[in-house]
């Protein structure tokens, strides 16, 4: 039995979905076993790719996904521009990334997020339109699971004509021939992520942005620089890295603290700021006071160290980083 698309496909046919993530969260694997599900358990037609750059930990990552129907060809492998649902597995990267451009009026955004679908409207600069969000992390720390998992379901859940059984078979197929150990946490995050996922219709008011922002290339024979030169070293001192955490990060409580450098030693981005003083007996020592969540990944190598459980991890909400973060060199975007 072939399964019954619904009729807003775009001009060529096609239902698309993009999956906005960071390299790390499973959005590929998601994608690839979304794609087995329509095209090998649901009699469709379809495909499946990834875009990514250097394939570390941390960095963007785009899944796109489309189907058709059975009798018809796919002669395309561009990106999906107009997707019916958008699916973002990292809240950090809105603002950072355009993971709304593009999207249909009639299309459904889904963001891993904490937040109620009325906030993630306000957050994303829609005008309207179906809003979800699903905990995915949480979902993902609950059932030893990634948020892959959970987002899958959401996903599913939203693109109703596909069947969340067919998709179930493909996930028991992948995880029970490969890691049959983690098949049961990720068949439950995925039923939770399609039961929790919260969804929300705005009416639209204004114009809706449907414009498509095609990515040009960097450099060209004019403007390339020569050979060998680094024109965005990783140290810069404006080097976001805070879109790399995948829900986690250092608290720091100072009271707890003996001033040890342990974390300094094992931190590999110098996150933590440090000042001199002068004791009562004259000598010149360090004390810690604070940590800068601008270069802070959340590799947690700190809380490890630790030994007096001055950082603990915990899970990261909106403006913490922002909220608890101490300069560790002055940031030339905001003095200007």
């Amino acid at each position: 039995m072939v399964a019954a698309l619904p009729k807003n496909l775009d001009e060529d046919g096609f239902y698309g979905i993009r999956l906005e993530s960071i390299g790390g969260l499973g959005a590929h694997l998601a994608g690839q076993i979304l794609a087995e599900a329509g095209v090998l358990r649901l009699g469709l037609n379809g495909s499946h790719f990834s875009s990514y750059g250097s394939e570390k930990k941390g960095t963007p990552v785009k899944s796109f996904i489309r189907f058709c129907r059975p009798d018809q060809t796919v002669r395309t492998n561009s990106p999906v521009e107009r997707p019916h649902v958008v699916a973002v597995f990292h809240e950090a990267l809105i603002g950072r990334e355009k993971v709304a451009v593009g999207l249909r009026p009639d299309g459904i955004i889904i963001v891993n997020s904490v937040a109620s679908p009325g906030e993630m409207k306000e957050r994303l600069g829609l005008p309207g339109g179906t809003v979800g969000v699903v905990d995915a992390l949480g979902i993902a720390v609950a059932e030893n699971s990634r948020p892959n998992m959970a987002m899958l379901g959401a996903v599913t859940r939203a693109a109703d004509f596909i069947d969340p059984e067919a998709v179930k078979a493909s996930i028991r197929e992948t995880f029970g021939r490969h890691y049959p150990q983690m098949l049961e946490g990720n068949m439950q995050a995925f039923q939770r992520g399609y039961d929790e996922l919260r969804l929300e219709t705005f009416p639209v008011k204004g114009e809706w942005a449907d414009a498509v922002a095609r990515p040009q290339p960097a450099y060209g024979y004019l403007n390339a620089p020569w050979g060998g030169m680094v024109t965005n070293p990783g140290n810069s001192a404006t080097k976001d890295l805070s879109a790399s955490r995948q829900g986690f990060l250092p608290a720091l409580d100072l009271e707890k603290c003996v001033h040890c450098g342990l974390c300094d030693i094992v931190c590999p981005d110098y996150c933590f700021v440090w000042e001199t003083y002068t004791k009562d007996d004259g000598k010149v020592a360090a004390r810690l006071v604070g940590i800068d969540y601008r270069y802070c990944k959340g590799c947690l190598k700190c809380v490890e160290a630790c030994p007096t459980d001055a950082l603990v991890e915990m899970r990261e909400t909106e403006g913490y980083a922002e909220a608890h973060s101490v300069a560790l060199f002055p940031n030339p975007e905001q003095d200007k």
